[in-house]
C-alpha cells in the first residue's frame, strides 16, 4: 500500500501525531461475570455432563469384543438403531470437545484466528462463543471473539476480510515519483468530511500510520485481530494489516509470515482509516517516543510498498465510480434494449474469451475486414493467381466459431469513442500549448473514460473534468460524443486491455510504465495473456504507427499486422536490437530538444516520429539477461519503449510492476491493488484467428479461395423461387405478406442478414446485429420464431428457416435474393454454359446487369443495418457489377458494337462509379467510335471527377495513347 499523506489546514497549529500509550484493558461489569459463569456451567454440562449421562444410560460406545463378522449376522432391531444413535452422539461430543480445546488454546495464547476443526462448522462457532464468555474477564478473549449476536452466521462469513480500501476508491491509479512528491495528496479524501469534523483533533484519513506491538500485560497478549478491532472497528479486517506488513523486516531482523505470530516490539503499518491513541503518524513529531523507536519506525517506513518498484514508485489501483445506468427502453421487438450490454446467458459454444473482449474483438474484426477488402481489390486489379472477382473464404470449424465470436463481442462504437476522445484531448492540449500528461492507465466504465495520470497536470480541457483527485481526468460518455475526427497523432497508442473488475475495463499504458512489467504464472496462462496483448496492440483503432516485437511466442502472430509485428528468434537478438534502438532514441530526443516522446507527439513532427516500440517477451530470461533488460528499461518510458516480460516464479530484477495470471483466469497485481478477470486469447483461438487472416491474405497463391459463389441458384425458368428478395437497390420482398406492426423492420433486417450469409448465421450473431447493445435470450428466441412463422414452409412441409448441425440458422434454397441470382448468372456466363456458347454468355450477362438497380439496400432506414459495417459485401457488389459490365462490354466489342459496350459500361458505373477499370474500358470503347470530340468530352468529364487527386497513372497512360492532346485541352479548359 503506498504511503499517503493528506494536507491539513490545521497541521501548522496542532500536531497530528499521537504518543503511544499502554494498552487499555476494559473494565468488566457484573454482567460480564454472570455471562462467564453461565458459559462455564454450559461448558461443564456439555463436556462432563453429556458423557457421564451417556455412560450411565447407554454405556460406552466401544463393544467389549471386536467381531465384525458376528455383528453382520445379527438381526437389526430397535436396540441396533439405539446403539448407532448413541455412537453418533459420542462422535458429536468428541468433535465439540476438540473445538473447545482448539478455541481455548488460541484464546489463552492471544494469537489470531484459531485453526478449524474439520467438519465442525456451527459446533466450533458455539465453542468459540462459550470459551469467549468464560474468558470474558480477560482482555484476550474479549477482543478476539466475535459478538454473541453473530452465532447464526457461518464460520466462513466470520473470517472473511473486508475489501481493501484501495479497491473502494473510485478511479485511482496513483504512482508517486520523486519529482512529484505531492501527486497523491488528494487520495486522502476518502472519508466523509462530516465524520472528520465530528471528532475533536481527528486525523485526516489516508495518512500512513504505525502501531508498535505491546508487551504482554497480565493475561493480555496483543493480536492482529484485537488491533484490528480496536483501531479499524472490525476484527475481521486483521488480514489488511497482515497484507500491509507481510515479509517486511522488523526491528529484531525477523519477518511477519503468519498472522498469528507477532512479537512485542514489532511495528505494524496500519490502513489509512485506522484510529486510536496508540497509533503514530509522524515519528519525528511524537515527543513520547524514544529516539531508538523513532528511528525504527522511520527505517520500517522505508521498507513499505511505496519504497519499492525499481524507481518508479508504488501504485494504487481502484475501480472508477459506477454511474447508474439509464432505465431501459423498449425496443421494436417488445424486449428491452439496455444502455449497458445485456449479455445473453448462452454462448452456443462460441469462445467466451473473445465474447468478453469487446475492444480486442473490434480491432481484429476491423483488421480482418480491411484485409479481405484489400484482397478483393488486389485480385480484381492485379489478377493475382487468376482470381479476378475472388470470393472471400468461408471459414469452418474453430475459425468459424472465432469469426462469430468477433461479430458478437466487438464494440466498434466503444473503440471509436476511445480514439476520438484521446485524439480530441491531444488536440485541445496542443491548442493551449500544453504538453501531454503521462498516463499510466485508463478505465472504461459504462462508456465513461477515466485517465490516471502519473502526477497532477492541472485542469483538463473541456469537456474533460477532474476526477476524485488531481491525478484523475474523466470524460463522460455523453461528452465524448461531442468529439469528431481530429487531425492529430494518437497520444497514447500503448494502451492495451488487461481485464475487467466489476463493470470497469482496465487499459494499461505499456510505454509509460517506469520499468519492466513482469507477468508470472504457468506457461500456457502467460501465453494467453501475451497473445491477447499482442493482438490488440496490432489491430486496435486508437493508435497509429507502432512496432511490436515478439519473442518466445509459440504461434506466430505476424499475419495479423505484418507492418506492426515482428518476431525475433531469441533474447540475444532482442537485446542487441533494443540496445541499438535505445541509443538511437536518446540521441533523437536530444537533437529534437524534447524531454520525452510525449512532447514530440504534440509538435510539428507529430506524424513522422515518436511511435512507440513495445516488447513482449513471453520466454523467461536468464538472470544475466534480466539485468540487461532492466538497465535498458530504466529510461524506457521517456523514450516510448515498453517491456512486458514473462517469468515463472514472479521474481524479475528491475520489474516496476509485477502481475500474476492464475489458472482461474484472474490477473493479480497485489502491489497495485488489482484483481482482474483477465483478458485472454488461448492457444486454440489464437490459431483460429491467425487462420482467418492467413486465408484472407491477398498475396496467397492460386491455391487460395476461388471465385465460385458460396450459393448457386437455378437460373432457368424451372428454378423460380418461392420467396424472392431484391437487395441490390431498394429492398423489396416478393412472395411474402408484409408483417404487421413494429416488428416488420426487424424481420426484414433479419432476413437480409440471412440472405447475405447462405452458409448460416449463429443465433448470437443475429441478435447482436439486430440489437448491438444487447438483448435477452427470450427476446431473441421470440424473434426467431416469428421469422420462422413469417417465412412459412415449402410444399413438402419443410420450414424455410432451419438450422444446421452447429445450430446456425440457414435458409432453404427456395428463399433467394437478387444478389444470389446476380452471382449465379455471372458465374454461369464466365465459367459455366456461357464458356462454350457466345449467345448464352451474352444473354446471361445482359440479364445479370439488368438486376442492378443501385447500391446494396439503398433505402435502408437510418440507424439500422449497422452490421453492414462488418461486412465486405459493400466492396464485393461493386466489383461483381464491374466484372459483369466489363464482360458484357468485351462481348459486344468482339462484334465491334461500341455503342452497346458503352451502354453496358455506363450501367455498371451507376453502381461501381469509382472502378478505374470501367473508366478505362469506356475510354477504349469511345475511342473505337472514331469521334474525337466525344472522346475529349469523356476525358474532361473523367478529369473533373478525379478532383485534386488527379487521374490514376494507368488512366493517364491510356489517355496519352488514345488522346495525346488531352493535357493541352485540360489546360485550356482550366
Amino acid at each position: 500500500m503506498p504511503r499517503r499523506r493528506s494536507p491539513s489546514s490545521s497541521s501548522s497549529t496542532a500536531p497530528r501525531n499521537r504518543t503511544p500509550q499502554p494498552v487499555r484493558v476494559r473494565r468488566r461489569t457484573f454482567g460480564d461475570f454472570v455471562k462467564a459463569f453461565l458459559a462455564f456451567v454450559a461448558l461443564l454440562a456439555l463436556l462432563v455432563g453429556v458423557p457421564f449421562a451417556l455412560a450411565v444410560t447407554a454405556g460406552w460406545p466401544f463393544p467389549e469384543t471386536f467381531e465384525p463378522m458376528e455383528w453382520l449376522k445379527q438381526d437389526i432391531s430397535v436396540g441396533t438403531f439405539l446403539s448407532i444413535l448413541t455412537f453418533v452422539v459420542w462422535l458429536a461430543w468428541a468433535q465439540f470437545t476438540a473445538c473447545v480445546l482448539v478455541e481455548m488454546k488460541a484464546a489463552l495464547s492471544g494469537v489470531g484466528v484459531p485453526g478449524r476443526v474439520p467438519g465442525a462448522g456451527p459446533s466450533q462457532l458455539l465453542a468459540r462463543q462459550l470459551v469467549a464468555a468464560v474468558l470474558l474477564v480477560g482482555a484476550t478473549a474479549a477482543s478476539f471473539t466475535p459478538g454473541l449476536s453473530q452465532l447464526g452466521q457461518s464460520l466462513d462469513g466470520n473470517q472473511r476480510p473486508t475489501v481493501a480500501a484501495a479497491q473502494q476508491t473510485p478511479g485511482l491509479f496513483a504512482q508517486q515519483q520523486e519529482q512529484a512528491s505531492g501527486a497523491a495528496a488528494a487520495l486522502a479524501e476518502q472519508a466523509s468530511h462530516a465524520e472528520a469534523a465530528a471528532s475533536t483533533g481527528a486525523r485526516q484519513q489516508g495518512d500512513t500510520k504505525f502501531y508498535r506491538i505491546q508487551p504482554p500485560e497480565g493475561r493480555h497478549h496483543d493480536s492482529l485481530w484485537e488491533i484490528s478491532e480496536r483501531h479499524l472497528g472490525d476484527g475481521r479486517r486483521y488480514k489488511e494489516i497482515f497484507e500491509l506488513n507481510k515479509d517486511r523486516t522488523q526491528p529484531d531482523g525477523s519477518k511477519l509470515s503468519e498472522a498469528s505470530l507477532i512479537r512485542p516490539g514489532w511495528i505494524m503499518e496500519m490502513p489509512g482509516d485506522a484510529r486510536g491513541g496508540e497509533l503514530v503518524e509522524m515519528p519525528d513529531e511524537a515527543p513520547g517516543l524514544s529516539p531508538e523507536v523513532r528511528q525504527q519506525i522511520r527505517d520500517y517506513d522505508r521498507t513499505g510498498d511505496h519504497a519499492q518498484g525499481g524507481g518508479g514508485g508504488a501504485a494504487e489501483v481502484s475501480v472508477p465510480e459506477q454511474r447508474p445506468a439509464p432505465a431501459p427502453a423498449p425496443d421494436e421487438a417488445g424486449g428491452q434494449e439496455h444502455a449497458a450490454p445485456a449479455r445473453e446467458t448462452s454462448s452456443f459454444g462460441l469462445p467466451e474469451a473473445l465474447l468478453a473482449a469487446p475492444l480486442l474483438a473490434a480491432g481484429l474484426l476491423g483488421a480482418l475486414g480491411h484485409r479481405r477488402r484489400q484482397a478483393l481489390w488486389q485480385s480484381a486489379f492485379a489478377g493475382i493467381g487468376g482470381r479476378r472477382g475472388m470470393e472471400p473464404p468461408t471459414p469452418t470449424g474453430d475459425a468459424q466459431d472465432v469469426q462469430d465470436a468477433l461479430l458478437v463481442g466487438a464494440d466498434p462504437e466503444g473503440v471509436r469513442l476511445l480514439d476520438r476522445s484521446l485524439r480530441g484531448l491531444a488536440a485541445s492540449l496542443a491548442a493551449e500549448s500544453r504538453p501531454l500528461p503521462t498516463v499510466y492507465a485508463a478505465w472504461l466504465t459504462k462508456g465513461d473514460l477515466h485517465l490516471q495520470l502519473a502526477q497532477p497536470s492541472g485542469k483538463p480541457p473541456a469537456p474533460w473534468q477532474l476526477g476524485q483527485d488531481e491525478t484523475l481526468w474523466m470524460l463522460a460518455k455523453d461528452d465524448a460524443g461531442r468529439y469528431g475526427d481530429a487531425d492529430t497523432a494518437a497520444p497514447f497508442p500503448g494502451l492495451v486491455s488487461l481485464g475487467t473488475m466489476d463493470d470497469s475495463r482496465l487499459l494499461l499504458n505499456l510505454e509509460a510504465v517506469p520499468g519492466i512489467v513482469s507477468l508470472s504464472g504457468s506457461e500456457a496462462d502467460r501465453a494467453a495473456v501475451f497473445a491477447s496483448v499482442a493482438a490488440e496492440l496490432a489491430t486496435n483503432g486508437w493508435s497509429d504507427r507502432m512496432t511490436i516485437t515478439l519473442v518466445g511466442f509459440g504461434e506466430d502472430l505476424t499475419p495479423l499486422a505484418p507492418s506492426r509485428l515482428r518476431h525475433l528468434d531469441g533474447i540475444e537478438a532482442l537485446i542487441e536490437t533494443m540496445e541499438a534502438e535505445t541509443r538511437q532514441r536518446r540521441g533523437a530526443l536530444g537533437a529534437a530538444g524534447h524531454d520525452s516522446v510525449l512532447t514530440g507527439r504534440t509538435g510539428p513532427a507529430q506524424h513522422t516520429r515518436w511511435a512507440p516500440h513495445l516488447v513482449l517477451l513471453a520466454a523467461e530470461p536468464s538472470a544475466e539477461d534480466a539485468v540487461t533488460l532492466a538497465e535498458l528499461a530504466a529510461d524506457a518510458s521517456r523514450l516510448g519503449i515498453g517491456y512486458l516480460v514473462g517469468t515463472g516464479d514472479g521474481e524479475l530484477p528491475g520489474a516496476a510492476w509485477e502481475m500474476e495470471i492464475t489458472g482461474e483466469g484472474k490477473l493479480l497485481a497485489p502491489l497495485l491493488g488489482l484483481e482482474l478477470d483477465a483478458q485472454l486469447l488461448p492457444a486454440a483461438q489464437q490459431r483460429a484467428v491467425v487462420e482467418l487472416f492467413v486465408d484472407a491474405d491477398p498475396e496467397r497463391g492460386p491455391d487460395g479461395p476461388s471465385d465460385t459463389p458460396p450459393f448457386l441458384v437455378d437460373v432457368s425458368e424451372q428454378g423460380r423461387p418461392a420467396v424472392y428478395a431484391r437487395l441490390v437497390g431498394p429492398y423489396e420482398i416478393i412472395g411474402l405478406d408484409t408483417p404487421d406492426g413494429e416488428r416488420s423492420a426487424l424481420l426484414h433486417e433479419a432476413l437480409a442478414l440471412l440472405l447475405l450469409h447462405r452458409e448460416g448465421v449463429h443465433p448470437r450473431v443475429l441478435s447482436s446485429a439486430l440489437w448491438p447493445r444487447g438483448v435477452t435470450d427470450d427476446v431473441r428466441e421470440a424473434l426467431i420464431e416469428r421469422l420462422r412463422a413469417w417465412l412459412g414452409t415449402d410444399p413438402d412441409g419443410t420450414p424455410r428457416l432451419g438450422a444446421d448441425a452447429t445450430g446456425r440458422l440457414t435458409l432453404a434454397k427456395s428463399v433467394v435474393s437478387d444478389l444470389d441470382v446476380l452471382r449465379s448468372l455471372y458465374h454461369e456466363a464466365t465459367q459455366g454454359r456461357g464458356v462454350d456458347s457466345r449467345a448464352v454468355r451474352g444473354r446471361l450477362l445482359t440479364d445479370a446487369l439488368v438486376l442492378v438497380r443501385g447500391p446494396l439496400l439503398a433505402d435502408r432506414p437510418e440507424g439500422r443495418y449497422r452490421w453492414l459495417g462488418h461486412e465486405i459485401v459493400d466492396a464485393q457488389l461493386p466489383l461483381l457489377v464491374a466484372d459483369t459490365g466489363l464482360a458484357l462490354s468485351e462481348f459486344h466489342m468482339e462484334k465491334d458494337r461500341a455503342e452497346k459496350a458503352i451502354e453496358a459500361l455506363n450501367a455498371a458505373l451507376r453502381t461501381a462509379s469509382s472502378d478505374e477499370r470501367l473508366w478505362n474500358e469506356l475510354l477504349r470503347a469511345t475511342h473505337a467510335l472514331g469521334d474525337p470530340a466525344r472522346l475529349t468530352a469523356l476525358a474532361a468529364d473523367l478529369l473533373g471527377r478525379s478532383g485534386a487527386r488527379g487521374l490514376p497513372p494507368r488512366t493517364e497512360a491510356l489517355l496519352d495513347e488514345l488522346l495525346p492532346t488531352w493535357r493541352d485541352d485540360a489546360a485550356l479548359a482550366g
